[in-house]
Protein backbone atom coordinates (compact mmCIF):
# COMPACT_ATOMS: atom_id res chain seq x y z
CA UNK A 1 0.00 0.00 0.00
CA UNK A 2 2.78 2.45 0.89
CA UNK A 3 4.56 1.73 -2.37
CA UNK A 4 1.37 2.39 -4.30
CA UNK A 5 0.86 5.72 -2.55
CA UNK A 6 4.48 6.71 -2.95
CA UNK A 7 4.40 5.86 -6.63
CA UNK A 8 1.19 7.80 -7.09
CA UNK A 9 2.19 10.90 -5.11
CA UNK A 10 5.96 11.01 -5.49
CA UNK A 11 6.41 9.85 -9.04
CA UNK A 12 7.54 12.39 -11.62
CA UNK A 13 5.83 11.65 -14.89
CA UNK A 14 7.80 13.26 -17.76
CA UNK A 15 4.57 14.04 -19.61
CA UNK A 16 3.22 15.85 -16.57
CA UNK A 17 6.45 17.83 -16.19
CA UNK A 18 6.41 18.77 -19.89
CA UNK A 19 2.79 19.88 -19.64
CA UNK A 20 3.59 21.92 -16.53
CA UNK A 21 6.48 23.66 -18.31
CA UNK A 22 4.28 24.33 -21.35
CA UNK A 23 1.55 25.83 -19.18
CA UNK A 24 4.04 27.97 -17.24
CA UNK A 25 5.44 29.31 -20.53
CA UNK A 26 1.92 30.02 -21.75
CA UNK A 27 1.16 31.98 -18.57
CA UNK A 28 4.36 34.01 -19.02
CA UNK A 29 3.47 34.70 -22.65
CA UNK A 30 -0.03 35.83 -21.70
CA UNK A 31 1.28 38.06 -18.91
CA UNK A 32 3.72 39.78 -21.27
CA UNK A 33 0.95 40.19 -23.86
CA UNK A 34 -1.26 41.73 -21.17
CA UNK A 35 1.45 44.26 -20.24
CA UNK A 36 1.93 45.15 -23.92
CA UNK A 37 -1.81 45.58 -24.54
CA UNK A 38 -2.26 47.67 -21.38
CA UNK A 39 0.58 49.96 -22.46
CA UNK A 40 -0.94 50.30 -25.92
CA UNK A 41 -4.35 51.00 -24.39
CA UNK A 42 -2.91 53.69 -22.12
CA UNK A 43 -1.20 55.30 -25.10
CA UNK A 44 -4.41 55.27 -27.16
CA UNK A 45 -6.45 56.61 -24.25
CA UNK A 46 -3.99 59.48 -23.80
CA UNK A 47 -4.11 60.26 -27.52
CA UNK A 48 -7.91 60.17 -27.50
CA UNK A 49 -8.04 62.49 -24.49
CA UNK A 50 -5.64 64.89 -26.21
CA UNK A 51 -7.71 64.85 -29.39
CA UNK A 52 -10.99 65.37 -27.56
CA UNK A 53 -9.51 68.35 -25.70
CA UNK A 54 -8.40 69.93 -28.96
CA UNK A 55 -11.84 69.33 -30.49
CA UNK A 56 -13.53 71.09 -27.58
CA UNK A 57 -11.20 74.11 -27.67
CA UNK A 58 -13.66 77.04 -27.82
CA UNK A 59 -11.05 79.66 -28.65
CA UNK A 60 -11.14 78.47 -32.27
CA UNK A 61 -14.87 77.81 -32.40
CA UNK A 62 -17.04 79.63 -34.89
CA UNK A 63 -20.22 81.38 -33.73
CA UNK A 64 -23.39 79.34 -33.95
CA UNK A 65 -25.93 80.17 -36.61
CA UNK A 66 -29.26 81.43 -35.26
Amino acid sequence: MAKALLGYVGGTDPRLLAEMRRLQQRVQDLESELVRVQAENDMLAAAAAHNSESLLDVSHAEPALT
